[in-house]
This record gives structure tokens, sequence and C-alpha cells, in this order.
């Protein structure tokens, strides 16, 4: 009962949050992308087929991308792929994937995961399937994964206690419950609800050293996510993990993958690394390979702090 009162309160300051201009215009964004997610939803069943696109032909791509190819052909080959949350399919990335289309990104896949999956472990072994075989088909040996919500925390549980990071070369999650959500104590009967509570034995998991981890990663959270409770929750806050953490205000949990400051981190992030996760290029905001940094957004996209938070 104590559990289920802690996630009214924070549903109650959640409420308080959307009360804001801010709040307002994302929670109106939230709602119309909901919406159009339901018609889009169903074709999101579709099996994945290959694209025509996965080749590098420089007269008939835009400037944009040209100038990636020309640039950095690996940042612009590294497949990416795209994983969706909880009962949900490769629909909620449409944007996303047509955005990072356009930024210049050649190889954008994704992943459908059974929508009655009930073990996060098995999800990550079946994901771990999946990025061999993209491997296998593209010829590259790692792989840059996208994650959203419960999508996330299967991507670092393969990452971190598959040996996932020998493949996975950077991995962005979006509103995925790292510190675990007081909204899961609401549906108590479901076991995969329950590996995403605060102190389960995923999220513990989780939380137990990771000295020889690879893999960089980029936890996109934000203070209008109505699922994440608390919202901080939705940061890696790990001492041997090389994160950086980037809040953005305003934006729902279902149009984190929508939102174009989303689109930018990813696609700058993803396009100016070093086989080793460090920054190629000054002006690019930094992925430390020896510090943990946080990076606070504010509504437009500006940055307003960058606070390194690295443990001894």
């Amino acid at each position: 009962m104590a559990a289920v009162g802690r996630a009214r309160d924070a549903a109650a300051r959640g409420l308080r949050s959307v009360a804001s201009g801010t709040g307002l215009r994302g929670a109106g964004t939230e709602v119309a992308w909901i919406a159009a997610h339901v018609l889009l939803y169903p074709m999101g069943f579709r099996t994945e087929r290959p694209d025509a696109r996965d080749r590098y032909r420089l007269d008939d791509l835009p400037p944009v991308r040209r100038g990636l190819v020309i640039g950095d052909v690996e940042a612009a080959g590294t497949p990416i792929l795209l994983v969706h949350g909880m009962v949900d399919n490769r629909s909620i990335f449409t944007l996303l994937r047509r955005a990072l289309r356009r930024r210049g990104v050649g190889r954008v896949h994704t992943v459908n995961y059974s929508p009655f999956t009930s073990d996060v472990r098995e999800a990550a072994r079946v994901l771990g399937r999946h990025v061999e075989t993209l491997c296998a088909q593209t010829g590259y040996d790692r792989v840059h994964v996208i994650a959203h919500s419960l999508g996330g925390v299967v991507a670092r549980y393969y990452v971190q206690r598959l040996g996932g990071d020998r493949r996975v070369h950077t991995l962005v999650t979006l509103g995925s419950p790292h510190g675990g959500t007081h909204a899961a104590h609401l549906g108590a009967g479901l076991k995969l609800v329950r590996q995403l509570r605060p102190g389960s034995d995923v999220i513990a998991e989780l939380a137990r050293p990771a000295y020889d981890c690879r893999t960089r990663f980029v936890a996109v959270w934000s203070d209008l996510d109505q699922l994440i409770f608390p919202k901080s929750s939705a940061r890696i806050d790990h001492p041997h993990l090389a994160a950086r953490n980037v809040l953005l205000r305003g934006v729902g949990h279902m149009s984190l993958p929508i939102d174009r400051r989303v689109v930018h981190e990813v696609a700058h992030t993803l396009a100016h690394l070093h086989a080793d996760g460090s920054t190629v290029r000054p002006g690019v905001a930094p992925l430390d390979t020896t510090a943990r940094t946080d990076v606070r957004r504010v509504r437009g996209g500006t940055t307003a702090a960058r606070n390194a938070a690295a443990q001894p």
C-alpha cells in the first residue's frame, strides 16, 4: 500500500508540472501523437523489408546526407537498430526513422519483439540475436541502438549483462526507467511490470559493477514523462558506465521519439564519435569516456548547463 501511495503522490506532482505553459503544450503534443500512433500501430506489425537505400550512391542523395557520407563513411553507414517499448511495435519510430535518414544515416533498422513478452532477460536475449543477424547482414562489427521506454531497459540488460557491449557502440535510451518506476506498482499481476519497479531483481542487476563495459550511453529523460516516477529514474547514474543524461522539458513519454530535439541529439551524437566513443569535432556535446556527464536542456533545445558527475 505504501508503494501505491508513493505512485499516487508522484502522479500528483506530475499533474502539477502539466499545469505550466510548457507542460500544457507538451500534453497537447502527447495527445495528438498518441491519436496518430493508434492509426499507425497496425502497420508496425508488417515484416520489415530490406531498404534499397542501404547503399552508397551519391547522385540521388540530398546535400545534407551526401555531406555526411563523404565526411564520415563509417558514421553514415554504421547500422542503427530501433527498439520499441512495452506493448508497442516499430510504428513508434515512423518519424524518427525518416528524420535520421534525412540527416544522412544510411542504415536504420527496427525490431519487433512480442507484445506478450514477460521477462526483460528473455527479451534481451532475443535482442542479442537480432543484433548478431544485423551485423552479419551488413558486415559491421558494431551497431548503434536507440530504444524507447522498456526497450531501453532491455537493451541495457543485453549490453551490461549478456556481453552486448562488444556489439553495441552507443545506446541511446528515451524515457527508459533505468532506476525503476513507481508506476509499475499499478500492474501488480504482470512479471514484466514487476521487473520495472525500483529495487526489483532486474534493476538491482543493472546497478552491479560493470568495469569493462565498452558501450557509450545517452539517456534522454523528460520532466513531463507520465510513466516514469520519479522522473530522474530515466537517467543512467552508474559509476562504471560512460553515460550522458539529457533532460528535455515539456515532452510526454510517447512523444519522445518524435521530438525534434531528440532527433538533433541522436544525429549529432552518432555522427561525431570516434570508434572509442569520444567526440570527433568541437561543438558537439561530448560523450566523455572517463566521466558521466549531465546535460540539462531548456525549452527550445538550448543547453542551460553541463555538469560533470564523475565519481572516483
